[in-house]
């Protein structure tokens, strides 16, 4: 099954009428969105078990994102109705034989009562027999009752929102007042958080890094261009979009809704070479993709960029859920610049992927020679204990050589891009946990950077002498901060 066209959630347009109004009976407040609560109610009406409603959960929440949109709300009826009718529950049932689309809509037992209350809301609102109207009575209720009232507590309706609010409410205060977003990173925006899971893709030039795009999609992009001298001497960022299109960098860098504001700090050199490209796909529903300039080798190191391609490569990396590193069997030779890059890369580890293309090109006992040079130059520049996964294919749209590889090597190269496949399928399902981790980091490089500041700024005189003491704390920051250490030890 590709990614992005599940055939769950699909059904016809009568059944999508039904559930349209059951999703407006479910979403008590008209966000779009049925929370916890809200789906615990409507959900217990089916009478399932709650191990089993737990389980509908998380198949339809696929993406944790803690609530169901009107398609997630679809695929949980969907579901429920196959365990009534005595379906055993499980991720398997994605890619069984069910024809979703005829999949009829679950008996849920007192929807047709709340459906006919909300059509008919003059019966809901009849005085009871003290002649109070039923909101009347919630309001003494909340009056007297020892209970605190809800609209005093803070609810969100999804992990989005809540670090939405964590960051605005608690982090974003101390970045301002520490300057954390001129010394470290930029402020973030609301778009930071809403956008979809990003895969990059670093090689050098005519690797197949295009092609692995290409290949991905099933067709190609506006912007892509293919051949052995390096193409792609820009930064191309592949979404999803209403039409086909290149959007300069300079305009993606100012728009509010995309996440890529904080480019501007690298300047105009960089921003014109970066370009969005936008096209409708079911893959990039879920996914967005980065191609990047070829990393230079040999003689062309020698001319150096207009901008600090490092550093770039660096700010898509934390913003990125996964790295894929790409190598061609005849470039195994890591450069400097490429190096420099790998370093950046550091903090990172657990996104990197290592995947050794165009493996076809070679004999089955050239290849093995071949993988073990890779990965003892990978050793000298990833510095740790783990061995990196590295994923041996041939990706693009012809069909695997086997005049070179044999039946042995068609099947192993089968075989591991399956593995990158489900690596690439689990990314919309972890991007969640990601946001989260990515967080907590923030936060605490928050955190520390307040400390470093707040205790430069103590040691700093009130009238004279400042420009010798700022230089004497620039030139031994080592010993402040151990100072700092020591001074907090003693405090605890």
């Amino acid at each position: 099954m590709e990614i992005g066209a599940p055939r769950i959630g699909s059904c016809s347009k009568e059944h999508q009428k039904i559930y349209k109004e059951w999703f407006d009976v479910a979403d008590s407040d008209n966000d779009g969105r049925v929370t916890g609560n809200n789906a615990i109610n409507f959900l217990s009406m089916s009478n399932l078990s709650r191990q089993e409603l737990k389980q509908v959960w998380a198949i339809a929440d696929s993406k944790r994102q803690g609530y169901l949109g009107f398609k997630e709300f679809v695929i949980a009826m969907q579901l429920v109705s196959l365990v009534q009718d005595g379906n055993e529950l499980s991720h398997d049932i994605l890619k069984g034989d069910v024809d979703f689309e005829n999949v009829k809509p679950p008996k849920m037992e007192g929807l047709d009562e709340l459906i006919q209350k909300k059509k008919d809301p003059s019966n809901s609102s009849k005085p009871d027999s003290n002649g109070n109207s039923p909101r009347q009575a919630s309001i003494t209720t909340q009056w007297f009752s020892s209970k605190p009232s809800k609209r005093y507590l803070s609810n969100v309706t999804s992990i989005q929102d809540g670090l939405k609010k964590l960051y605005t409410r608690k982090l974003k205060p101390l970045e301002v007042t520490y300057c954390f977003n001129d010394f470290v990173s930029p402020l973030l925006t609301n778009s930071d958080f809403d956008a979809k899971p990003m895969v990059m893709l670093l090689g050098q030039y005519s690797t197949g890094k295009t092609t692995f795009i290409k290949h991905m999609l099933k067709c190609s992009y506006p912007g892509a261009h293919i051949g052995p001298e390096p193409t792609t001497d820009r930064f191309v960022v592949v979404m999803s979009g209403t039409d086909e299109r290149s959007v300069p960098g300079n305009t993606i860098a100012v728009h509010a809704d995309m996440p890529f504001t904080g480019l501007n700090s690298f300047g105009t050199a960089f921003l014109s070479k970066f370009e969005c490209s936008q096209m409708p796909h079911p893959l990039l529903e879920h996914i967005t993709f980065v191609d990047t300039p070829g990393v230079l080798s040999g003689e062309k190191q020698r001319t150096q960029r207009a901008y600090d391609f490092t550093g770039v490569t660096a700010w898509f990396a934390a913003k990125c859920d996964l790295i894929l590193l790409l190598f061609d069997p005849h470039k195994l030779d890591i450069s400097d610049e490429f190096k420099r890059v790998i370093y950046s890369l550091r903090g990172h580890d657990d996104k990197i992927r290592v995947v050794l293309n165009k493996a076809d090109q070679v004999d089955t006992q050239q290849l093995m020679r071949i993988y073990g040079a890779l990965m003892w130059s990978l050793g000298k520049v990833l510095n740790t204990p783990e061995v990196v996964r590295v994923y041996i294919g041939s990706f693009n749209e012809k069909p695997v050589n086997e005049g070179f590889t044999g039946p042995i090597g068609k099947a192993l190269f089968e075989k591991e891009q399956e593995d990158l496949l489900t690596d690439l399928k689990d990314i919309p399902k972890k991007a969640c946990d990601r946001r989260i981790n990515e967080f907590v980091k923030r936060a605490r490089a928050a955190k520390i950077h307040a400390y470093i500041v707040g205790h430069l700024k103590k040691e700093m005189p009130t009238f004279i002498g400042k420009a010798k003491t700022q230089q004497r704390l620039a030139d031994n920051l080592e010993e402040e901060f151990v100072k700092r250490i020591l001074i907090e030890q003693k405090e605890d």
